[in-house]
C-alpha cells in the first residue's frame, strides 16, 4: 500500500508497505482522507521535537470501515461505514488517566508523531479508538479531530451561556471553539488578523469579530464587554503576543483557557494573574465526549464544510503543498490528502 512519509525535516516520499495485518481487536479502515495538522508542518520543517524520524504523519482521519476483527463487539462496526479515529493513546496508570482525564496522558502518543499515522491505504487501530460517523461523509470526517479539539477548550473553559468568550486565532481549532461557545449561548467575539477567517467565524456563531491588527482592539472589546474584558479567553494561536493579549483583555476573576503551544518563552506580568484571580487552563487534545459532540454537530448539515477545506491533494503534492503552507500559513484552514 501507499504511504506518505516525512524522512528528514524538509524531504516527503511516497513509501510502499505491507497492508496492515488485522488482529483480532481491531477494525481495518480504508483512508480516504487525512487532514494536514500544524503539528504535521511543523514536522515537515523540522520543529517538532515530539516526532519520531522518519514519520507517517497524519492523525485527522475520514475513512470507511474495510474488515473487523473477530473479537470486536458485534454490532458496533458494518463495512462501508464512515468512521473516523481517536487518536491518542492513554496509559491508564498516571495521574491524568486515573483522574479520568484520559486526553491528558502523560505518556500519550498521537497518530503521526510519536508513532507512525494514517497517511497511508489502510490503517488498522483498536476497535475502541474508532469512532462510527453515521451520515457525514468520510470527507467531512477528516475534520471531525481538529474541530473537536476546540470543543474540548470551551469544556476547559466551563463555558455557559452567561459568559462572553473571545477566541484568539480563527484557524481549524479556534472555529470550533466559535461553534462549541455559541452552542452552549455564550456570546463569542472572534479575534484574528485575517479578515476572510473573521467572516467565516461570524457565520459559524460569533456575536463579534476583531481584527488584533486595529489600533483601536482594546477600546473594541471594552465596548462590546461593558468595560470588563471577556469572562473566558480561549487562547488558540500559541504566540507570545497572543497569551499576554488574553491575561492583559480577560476580565477580572476570569478564564484563560490555552490550547496553542508558543515556540518561545512568554513574559507575563504575573501580578494579573492575582489581581484578577484568574484561572489559567491548559487544554489538550479531546474526550470522546468532544468527538461525539462534533459528530451531532456536522450531521445537522449547517456547516459550511466546503469553507474549511483549502485543498485536497494527492499524496504526490504533499511536499509542495506543505512548502506554500508553511510560506501563506494565514491563508489555510485544513488541507486535506486523499487516498482514493
Amino acid at each position: 500500500m501507499l504511504s506518505i512519509q516525512i524522512s528528514s525535516p524538509g524531504k516527503v516520499e511516497l513509501v510502499e508497505q505491507e497492508k496492515p495485518i488485522l488482529l483480532s481487536d481491531q477494525v481495518l479502515i480504508r483512508i480516504h482522507y487525512v487532514g494536514f495538522c500544524g503539528s504535521d508542518l511543523n514536522t515537515y520543517l523540522g520543529r517538532n521535537p515530539l516526532a519520531i524520524s522518519p514519520v507517517i504523519p497524519g492523525h485527522e482521519i475520514g475513512g470507511t470501515v474495510e474488515a473487523v476483527g473477530k473479537d470486536v463487539p458485534a454490532g458496533l462496526f458494518a463495512e462501508g461505514m464512515s468512521v473516523t479515529v481517536n487518536p491518542y493513546t492513554a496509559c491508564g496508570k498516571c495521574s491524568s488517566c486515573r483522574k479520568g482525564r484520559p486526553n491528558a496522558c502523560e505518556h500519550n502518543q498521537t497518530l503521526g508523531v510519536q508513532r507512525n499515522g494514517a497517511m497511508s491505504d489502510y490503517i488498522a487501530v483498536p476497535w475502541g479508538k474508532v469512532i462510527p460517523a453515521p451520515g457525514i461523509s468520510p470527507r467531512d470526517c477528516a475534520l471531525i479531530e481538529p474541530m473537536s479539539v476546540g470543543f474540548h477548550a470551551v469544556d476547559r473553559g466551563a463555558v455557559s451561556d452567561i459568559d462572553t468568550v473571545m477566541v484568539i486565532g480563527c484557524g481549524m481549532i479556534g472555529l470550533g471553539a466559535v461553534v462549541r461557545a455559541s452552542m452552549r449561548g455564550a456570546t463569542v467575539i472572534a479575534v484574528d488578523l485575517d479578515e476572510e477567517k473573521l467572516d467565516l467565524a461570524k457565520r459559524l456563531g460569533a456575536a463579534h469579530a476583531l481584527n488584533s491588527k486595529s489600533a483601536n482592539f482594546h477600546e473594541e472589546l471594552m465596548a462590546l464587554t461593558g468595560g470588563c474584558g471577556p469572562d473566558v479567553v480561549v487562547e488558540a494561536v500559541g504566540s507570545p503576543v497572543t497569551y499576554v493579549l488574553a491575561v492583559d483583555e480577560v476580565a477580572f476573576a476570569g478564564r484563560v483557557v490555552c490550547i496553542g503551544y508558543a515556540k518561545s518563552d512568554v513574559s507575563f506580568h504575573t501580578k494579573l494573574f492575582v489581581q484578577k484571580e484568574l484561572d489559567i487552563r491548559g487544554s489538550r487534545n479531546a474526550m470522546p465526549s468532544d468527538f461525539n459532540a462534533v459528530i451531532r454537530y456536522l450531521s445537522r448539515g449547517n456547516c459550511p464544510m466546503e469553507e474549511l477545506i483549502s485543498r485536497i491533494i494527492k499524496p504526490e503534492e504533499v511536499s509542495e503543498t506543505l512548502q506554500y503552507w508553511s510560506e501563506n500559513p494565514g491563508k489555510v484552514f485544513r488541507i486535506l490528502a486523499k487516498f482514493d
